[in-house]
């Protein structure tokens, strides 16, 4: 566990695992994770129903519990607590009962802010609440967009480069422009499947690329474009592929510190291969938020630097 803000080694066992992608066990060395101290930005629920449908997962006609979903966000905020990480907060608004999933209002890289341009209109206020919180606390380098992008819905930083989802929500054309605002190498991936209509609902990195090393990623393969998976292999030839079971519980929106993976808690298989690997699995009940498409990622924005 982390310590404060420092960084911690986190013991994990060093050896041999195994990965069943074919009929024949394939060993795969494990090394020892290290963890992370992280700053995140998430919403309390306060206002959380699911009254309108903009994904597969909302349903206006099942009931929802407001008591549930805030719950089920207070446990997910104490988790990152307890891992040592440090967790900011943005005040909810009424009529804004999605606003609970702060990764979908920006993108921080280096103290640099992408704000969000909402697809649904529903949605569309959340952006200019995100970005009076960036600039009341003392960020000056804060872009809203011209394009339609929803942050780290489809945005996801691996360290050295930006990962960046479109095919349902995020124009092509928000790709450019992320690069050219925050300054790093944009790879756009094309999702096809309407279930896994953000990026961070079919890919999640569990250990950031440093110096000589690159970024460790698992996903689910059939959200994807075949040019897209074939994309994935040749970056991460060594990703955890998720299986149609847990990406359909939204196991891939989950959260690492580069050892700590907090994960829903239905995602079984998922959960064993991060553990294979050397991470170790804190398991979540999203059971209210998942009613509204969302789990542990969508609820958090990290804000790097």
């Amino acid at each position: 566990m982390l310590k404060g803000s420092e960084a911690t080694l986190m013991p994990a066992s060093v050896g041999l695992t195994f990965r069943f992608m074919t009929s024949a066990p394939v060993r795969v060395p494990v090394a020892a994770r290290l963890a992370t101290a992280r700053r995140y930005l998430m919403c309390p629920p306060r206002f959380f129903t699911v009254e309108y449908s903009i994904n597969p997962w909302m349903d206006p006609s099942r009931p929802v519990s407001t008591e549930g979903a805030l719950a089920e966000w207070s446990a997910l905020k104490e988790t990152y607590e307890l891992l040592g990480h440090k967790v900011e907060t943005i005040e909810p608004q009424p009529g804004l009962p999605d606003m609970v999933f702060a990764a979908n209002s920006g993108t921080v890289v280096d103290g640099l802010v992408l704000g969000a341009r909402f697809r649904a209109p529903q949605r569309a206020a959340e952006a200019d609440f995100y970005r009076t919180w960036f600039l009341d606390h003392g960020y000056r380098d804060v872009v809203m967009p011209e394009k339609t992008n929803e942050a780290e819905g489809d945005f996801t930083w691996t360290g050295d480069v930006l990962l960046a989802g479109t095919g349902f929500r995020t124009d092509p054309g928000a790709h450019a422009e992320a690069q050219e605002v925050l300054g790093v190498p944009v790879v756009s991936l094309r999702l096809v499947d309407p279930r896994y209509y953000h990026l961070d609902v079919a890919l999640f990195v569990l250990t950031e690329a440093g110096p000589g090393t690159r970024a460790h990623i698992a996903y689910y393969p059939e959200a994807f474009s075949p040019g897209t998976q074939r994309l994935l292999r040749r970056l991460y030839p060594d990703a955890i592929l998720a299986t149609a079971e847990d990406a359909a519980c939204l196991g891939l929106n989950a959260v690492s510190d580069g050892q700590n993976v907090v994960i829903p808690r239905e995602a079984t298989n998922l959960i064993a291969a991060v553990k294979a690997h050397g991470y170790t699995p804190h398991l979540v009940d999203i059971t209210e938020l998942r009613k509204s498409g969302g789990g542990p990622k969508c609820c958090t924005m990290e804000l790097r630097g």
